[in-house]
Protein backbone atom coordinates (compact mmCIF):
# COMPACT_ATOMS: atom_id res chain seq x y z
CA UNK A 1 0.00 0.00 0.00
CA UNK A 2 1.31 3.66 -0.93
CA UNK A 3 1.31 6.31 1.24
CA UNK A 4 0.51 10.08 0.30
CA UNK A 5 0.30 13.26 1.65
CA UNK A 6 -2.68 15.59 0.96
CA UNK A 7 -1.40 19.18 0.00
CA UNK A 8 -1.37 21.74 3.10
CA UNK A 9 -2.04 18.73 5.35
CA UNK A 10 0.68 17.81 8.33
CA UNK A 11 2.80 15.11 7.34
CA UNK A 12 2.71 13.16 10.67
CA UNK A 13 -0.33 11.14 9.88
CA UNK A 14 -0.78 8.07 7.78
CA UNK A 15 -2.46 7.71 4.49
CA UNK A 16 -3.72 4.97 2.26
CA UNK A 17 -4.15 4.98 -1.07
CA UNK A 18 -6.42 2.16 -3.13
CA UNK A 19 -8.00 1.93 -6.41
CA UNK A 20 -11.21 -0.26 -5.67
CA UNK A 21 -11.97 -3.23 -8.80
CA UNK A 22 -14.88 -1.29 -10.70
CA UNK A 23 -13.27 1.67 -10.59
CA UNK A 24 -11.43 1.34 -14.02
CA UNK A 25 -13.37 3.88 -16.55
CA UNK A 26 -15.92 3.29 -19.24
CA UNK A 27 -15.72 0.25 -21.47
CA UNK A 28 -14.55 1.14 -24.90
CA UNK A 29 -17.53 1.99 -27.23
CA UNK A 30 -15.38 2.96 -30.18
CA UNK A 31 -17.37 0.65 -32.63
CA UNK A 32 -20.59 2.12 -31.71
CA UNK A 33 -19.10 6.12 -32.26
CA UNK A 34 -17.97 5.14 -35.29
CA UNK A 35 -20.77 3.24 -37.04
CA UNK A 36 -23.28 6.08 -35.41
CA UNK A 37 -21.90 8.72 -36.32
CA UNK A 38 -21.33 6.76 -40.23
CA UNK A 39 -25.32 6.55 -40.45
CA UNK A 40 -26.09 10.12 -39.04
CA UNK A 41 -23.66 11.35 -41.58
CA UNK A 42 -25.70 9.36 -44.56
CA UNK A 43 -28.95 10.13 -43.04
CA UNK A 44 -28.35 13.69 -42.92
CA UNK A 45 -27.64 14.16 -46.25
CA UNK A 46 -30.64 12.23 -46.94
CA UNK A 47 -32.98 14.13 -44.65
CA UNK A 48 -31.74 17.59 -46.01
CA UNK A 49 -32.06 16.54 -49.43
CA UNK A 50 -35.44 15.53 -48.93
CA UNK A 51 -36.68 18.29 -47.03
CA UNK A 52 -35.09 20.92 -49.49
CA UNK A 53 -37.31 18.53 -52.43
CA UNK A 54 -40.33 18.68 -50.17
CA UNK A 55 -40.31 21.96 -48.35
CA UNK A 56 -40.20 20.16 -45.22
CA UNK A 57 -39.16 22.58 -42.52
CA UNK A 58 -39.92 19.20 -40.21
CA UNK A 59 -37.13 17.55 -42.29
CA UNK A 60 -34.74 20.60 -42.44
CA UNK A 61 -35.04 21.33 -38.89
CA UNK A 62 -35.00 17.95 -37.86
CA UNK A 63 -31.25 17.55 -40.56
CA UNK A 64 -29.95 20.68 -39.01
CA UNK A 65 -30.88 18.77 -34.99
CA UNK A 66 -29.08 15.74 -36.61
CA UNK A 67 -26.34 17.39 -38.00
CA UNK A 68 -25.60 18.37 -34.23
CA UNK A 69 -26.18 15.15 -33.06
CA UNK A 70 -23.39 14.25 -35.44
CA UNK A 71 -20.96 16.55 -33.54
CA UNK A 72 -21.82 15.57 -30.06
CA UNK A 73 -21.23 12.11 -31.38
CA UNK A 74 -17.76 13.14 -32.32
CA UNK A 75 -17.64 15.01 -29.16
CA UNK A 76 -18.38 11.90 -27.01
CA UNK A 77 -16.33 9.63 -28.80
CA UNK A 78 -12.97 12.13 -28.51
CA UNK A 79 -13.91 12.57 -24.74
CA UNK A 80 -14.17 8.69 -23.81
CA UNK A 81 -10.63 8.45 -25.93
CA UNK A 82 -9.56 11.63 -23.65
CA UNK A 83 -10.55 9.65 -20.72
CA UNK A 84 -8.28 6.25 -21.26
CA UNK A 85 -5.34 8.10 -21.77
CA UNK A 86 -2.73 7.84 -18.92
CA UNK A 87 -2.15 10.31 -16.14
CA UNK A 88 1.06 12.63 -16.42
CA UNK A 89 3.27 14.66 -14.24
CA UNK A 90 1.46 17.75 -15.29
CA UNK A 91 -2.32 15.77 -15.22
CA UNK A 92 -1.91 13.44 -12.53
CA UNK A 93 -5.58 12.43 -13.21
CA UNK A 94 -5.14 11.95 -16.77
CA UNK A 95 -7.93 13.69 -19.07
CA UNK A 96 -10.96 12.01 -17.22
CA UNK A 97 -12.90 15.24 -17.19
CA UNK A 98 -13.38 15.39 -20.36
CA UNK A 99 -16.18 13.45 -20.51
CA UNK A 100 -17.92 15.92 -18.27
CA UNK A 101 -17.08 18.48 -20.39
CA UNK A 102 -18.42 16.83 -23.67
CA UNK A 103 -21.02 16.21 -21.84
CA UNK A 104 -21.99 19.60 -20.67
CA UNK A 105 -21.36 20.41 -24.32
CA UNK A 106 -23.49 18.56 -25.59
CA UNK A 107 -26.56 19.63 -23.87
CA UNK A 108 -25.49 23.33 -24.47
CA UNK A 109 -25.58 22.59 -28.10
CA UNK A 110 -28.81 20.72 -27.93
CA UNK A 111 -30.35 23.55 -26.28
CA UNK A 112 -29.11 26.00 -28.39
CA UNK A 113 -30.23 24.23 -31.39
CA UNK A 114 -33.90 23.49 -30.39
CA UNK A 115 -34.33 27.31 -29.91
CA UNK A 116 -33.06 27.88 -33.25
CA UNK A 117 -35.68 25.55 -34.07
CA UNK A 118 -38.50 26.56 -32.20
CA UNK A 119 -38.87 29.92 -33.47
CA UNK A 120 -38.51 29.00 -36.97
CA UNK A 121 -40.99 26.53 -36.13
CA UNK A 122 -43.16 29.61 -34.57
CA UNK A 123 -42.71 31.54 -37.82
CA UNK A 124 -44.33 29.32 -40.20
CA UNK A 125 -46.81 27.94 -37.42
CA UNK A 126 -48.18 31.91 -38.84
CA UNK A 127 -48.24 31.02 -42.03
CA UNK A 128 -48.72 27.05 -42.75
CA UNK A 129 -48.69 25.21 -46.26
CA UNK A 130 -48.60 22.09 -47.80
CA UNK A 131 -45.82 19.59 -48.38
CA UNK A 132 -45.03 16.07 -49.85
CA UNK A 133 -46.18 13.86 -46.75
CA UNK A 134 -45.12 10.37 -48.14
CA UNK A 135 -41.22 12.04 -48.58
CA UNK A 136 -41.34 13.00 -45.05
CA UNK A 137 -42.99 9.59 -44.11
CA UNK A 138 -40.43 7.53 -45.91
CA UNK A 139 -37.37 9.37 -44.21
CA UNK A 140 -38.28 9.61 -41.13
CA UNK A 141 -39.25 6.08 -40.71
CA UNK A 142 -35.95 5.78 -42.03
CA UNK A 143 -34.52 8.19 -38.91
CA UNK A 144 -36.60 5.62 -36.83
CA UNK A 145 -34.14 2.94 -38.51
CA UNK A 146 -30.74 4.63 -37.95
CA UNK A 147 -31.14 6.15 -34.55
CA UNK A 148 -32.91 2.93 -33.15
CA UNK A 149 -29.91 1.71 -34.07
CA UNK A 150 -27.38 4.11 -32.72
CA UNK A 151 -28.91 4.19 -29.78
CA UNK A 152 -29.01 0.48 -28.91
CA UNK A 153 -25.32 0.49 -29.77
CA UNK A 154 -24.95 3.20 -26.96
CA UNK A 155 -27.54 1.33 -24.40
CA UNK A 156 -25.47 -0.76 -22.45
CA UNK A 157 -22.92 2.06 -21.88
CA UNK A 158 -25.44 4.25 -21.00
CA UNK A 159 -26.05 2.60 -17.68
CA UNK A 160 -22.77 4.05 -16.33
CA UNK A 161 -21.13 6.87 -17.79
CA UNK A 162 -23.06 10.16 -18.67
CA UNK A 163 -21.13 11.17 -21.21
CA UNK A 164 -22.00 7.89 -23.07
CA UNK A 165 -25.55 8.54 -22.04
CA UNK A 166 -26.13 11.99 -23.19
CA UNK A 167 -25.42 10.92 -27.10
CA UNK A 168 -27.45 7.55 -26.50
CA UNK A 169 -30.49 10.23 -24.95
CA UNK A 170 -30.00 11.87 -28.76
CA UNK A 171 -30.36 8.91 -30.33
CA UNK A 172 -32.99 7.28 -28.64
CA UNK A 173 -34.51 10.70 -28.66
CA UNK A 174 -34.37 11.15 -32.62
CA UNK A 175 -36.13 7.28 -33.11
CA UNK A 176 -38.82 8.61 -31.34
CA UNK A 177 -39.65 12.10 -32.81
CA UNK A 178 -39.18 10.50 -35.85
CA UNK A 179 -41.86 8.18 -35.15
CA UNK A 180 -43.86 10.72 -34.18
CA UNK A 181 -43.03 12.47 -37.80
CA UNK A 182 -44.40 9.29 -39.44
CA UNK A 183 -47.83 9.63 -37.60
CA UNK A 184 -47.94 13.50 -38.14
CA UNK A 185 -47.36 12.57 -41.92
CA UNK A 186 -49.98 9.99 -41.86
CA UNK A 187 -52.75 12.53 -40.23
CA UNK A 188 -51.63 15.08 -42.48
CA UNK A 189 -52.77 13.03 -45.59
CA UNK A 190 -56.23 11.97 -43.33
CA UNK A 191 -57.24 15.28 -42.53
CA UNK A 192 -54.90 17.96 -45.21
CA UNK A 193 -53.40 19.39 -40.84
CA UNK A 194 -51.12 21.85 -43.11
CA UNK A 195 -50.16 23.40 -39.81
CA UNK A 196 -48.83 20.06 -38.55
CA UNK A 197 -45.42 20.18 -39.94
CA UNK A 198 -44.25 23.09 -37.90
CA UNK A 199 -46.80 22.12 -35.04
CA UNK A 200 -44.49 18.59 -34.73
CA UNK A 201 -41.36 21.05 -34.98
CA UNK A 202 -42.34 22.70 -32.04
CA UNK A 203 -42.81 19.09 -30.55
CA UNK A 204 -39.41 18.24 -31.12
CA UNK A 205 -38.10 21.12 -29.72
CA UNK A 206 -40.52 20.42 -26.52
CA UNK A 207 -39.36 16.85 -26.16
CA UNK A 208 -35.64 17.41 -26.46
CA UNK A 209 -35.28 20.07 -24.43
CA UNK A 210 -37.05 18.23 -21.87
CA UNK A 211 -34.98 15.47 -22.00
CA UNK A 212 -31.73 17.50 -22.31
CA UNK A 213 -32.38 19.76 -19.16
CA UNK A 214 -31.20 16.58 -16.78
CA UNK A 215 -28.10 16.02 -18.74
CA UNK A 216 -27.29 19.80 -18.10
CA UNK A 217 -28.19 20.12 -14.72
CA UNK A 218 -25.94 16.85 -13.40
CA UNK A 219 -23.08 17.29 -16.04
CA UNK A 220 -22.75 20.82 -14.66
CA UNK A 221 -22.76 19.66 -10.79
CA UNK A 222 -20.19 17.32 -12.03
CA UNK A 223 -18.26 20.12 -13.47
CA UNK A 224 -17.96 22.19 -10.55
CA UNK A 225 -17.28 18.67 -8.21
CA UNK A 226 -20.80 17.74 -7.15
CA UNK A 227 -21.49 14.95 -5.35
CA UNK A 228 -22.14 12.65 -8.17
CA UNK A 229 -26.14 11.22 -8.64
CA UNK A 230 -26.80 8.12 -6.62
CA UNK A 231 -23.80 8.72 -3.59
CA UNK A 232 -25.44 9.89 -0.36
CA UNK A 233 -22.52 11.27 1.47
CA UNK A 234 -24.60 11.25 4.68
CA UNK A 235 -24.21 7.46 4.71
CA UNK A 236 -21.21 7.54 3.42
CA UNK A 237 -20.33 9.35 6.41
CA UNK A 238 -21.85 6.64 8.25
CA UNK A 239 -20.54 3.90 6.93
CA UNK A 240 -16.97 4.85 7.53
CA UNK A 241 -17.66 6.04 11.07
CA UNK A 242 -18.77 2.52 11.57
CA UNK A 243 -15.70 0.78 10.82
CA UNK A 244 -13.84 -1.02 13.85
CA UNK A 245 -11.49 1.29 15.52
CA UNK A 246 -12.87 4.61 13.99
CA UNK A 247 -13.85 7.55 16.06
CA UNK A 248 -14.68 9.98 14.02
CA UNK A 249 -14.59 10.89 10.52
CA UNK A 250 -13.60 14.53 8.64
CA UNK A 251 -12.34 16.56 5.78
CA UNK A 252 -14.72 13.82 3.73
CA UNK A 253 -15.20 14.84 0.25
CA UNK A 254 -16.48 13.07 -3.07
CA UNK A 255 -16.49 13.96 -6.60
CA UNK A 256 -16.12 12.84 -9.92
CA UNK A 257 -12.89 12.50 -11.68
CA UNK A 258 -14.72 11.81 -15.06
CA UNK A 259 -18.74 10.74 -15.92
CA UNK A 260 -17.57 7.26 -14.95
CA UNK A 261 -15.05 7.21 -12.35
CA UNK A 262 -15.67 8.44 -8.37
CA UNK A 263 -13.23 9.87 -6.12
CA UNK A 264 -13.23 10.21 -2.36
CA UNK A 265 -11.14 11.34 0.13
CA UNK A 266 -11.40 11.44 4.37
CA UNK A 267 -9.70 11.57 7.40
CA UNK A 268 -10.20 8.99 9.93
CA UNK A 269 -9.71 9.75 13.53
CA UNK A 270 -8.26 6.34 15.04
CA UNK A 271 -7.27 6.66 18.49
CA UNK A 272 -5.40 2.92 18.48
CA UNK A 273 -3.49 3.79 16.28
CA UNK A 274 -3.11 3.00 12.25
CA UNK A 275 -5.06 -0.33 11.20
CA UNK A 276 -2.63 -1.35 8.52
CA UNK A 277 -3.25 -2.33 5.00
CA UNK A 278 -5.76 -5.14 5.33
CA UNK A 279 -8.01 -2.53 6.92
CA UNK A 280 -7.32 -0.01 3.72
CA UNK A 281 -7.77 -2.47 1.63
CA UNK A 282 -11.14 -4.12 2.88
CA UNK A 283 -12.08 -0.23 3.26
CA UNK A 284 -11.56 0.73 -0.59
CA UNK A 285 -13.15 -2.75 -1.34
CA UNK A 286 -16.38 -1.75 0.51
CA UNK A 287 -16.57 1.61 -0.60
CA UNK A 288 -16.66 0.43 -4.20
CA UNK A 289 -19.21 -2.27 -3.94
CA UNK A 290 -21.53 -0.23 -1.93
CA UNK A 291 -20.94 3.51 -3.33
CA UNK A 292 -19.53 2.53 -6.86
CA UNK A 293 -16.26 5.13 -5.36
CA UNK A 294 -13.16 3.05 -7.24
CA UNK A 295 -10.89 6.40 -6.12
CA UNK A 296 -10.26 6.59 -2.45
CA UNK A 297 -7.68 8.39 -0.34
CA UNK A 298 -7.34 7.68 3.13
CA UNK A 299 -5.85 9.53 5.64
CA UNK A 300 -5.72 8.26 9.62
CA UNK A 301 -5.10 9.97 12.03
CA UNK A 302 -4.06 9.44 15.97
CA UNK A 303 -5.17 12.14 17.86
CA UNK A 304 -7.74 14.04 15.31
CA UNK A 305 -5.47 17.54 16.49
CA UNK A 306 -5.92 20.15 13.76
CA UNK A 307 -3.75 19.49 10.67
CA UNK A 308 -4.36 22.78 8.57
CA UNK A 309 -6.70 21.20 5.83
CA UNK A 310 -9.64 23.47 4.97
CA UNK A 311 -12.81 22.03 6.99
CA UNK A 312 -16.32 21.20 5.13
CA UNK A 313 -19.70 21.26 6.69
CA UNK A 314 -19.99 18.76 9.43
CA UNK A 315 -21.71 15.97 8.90
CA UNK A 316 -22.20 13.87 12.32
Amino acid sequence: MSHVHGPGCRHGHHHGHAHGAHGQGPAHHDRAFAVGIVLNVLFVAVEAWFGWRADSLALLADAGHNLSDVAGLALAWGAAFAARLRPTHVRTYGWQRASILAALANAILLLVAMGALALEAVQRLGAPHPGDAVTVMAVAALGVLINGLSAALLMKGSQDDLNIRGAFLHMAADALVSLGVVGAGALYLAFGWAWLDPLVSLAIAALIVAGTWGLLRQSLHLAFDGVPEGVDLVEVHAWLRSQPGVRSVHDLHVWALGTSDVALTAHLVMPAGHPGDAFLIALADGLVHRFRIGHPTIQIEIDGLPDGCVRPARLE
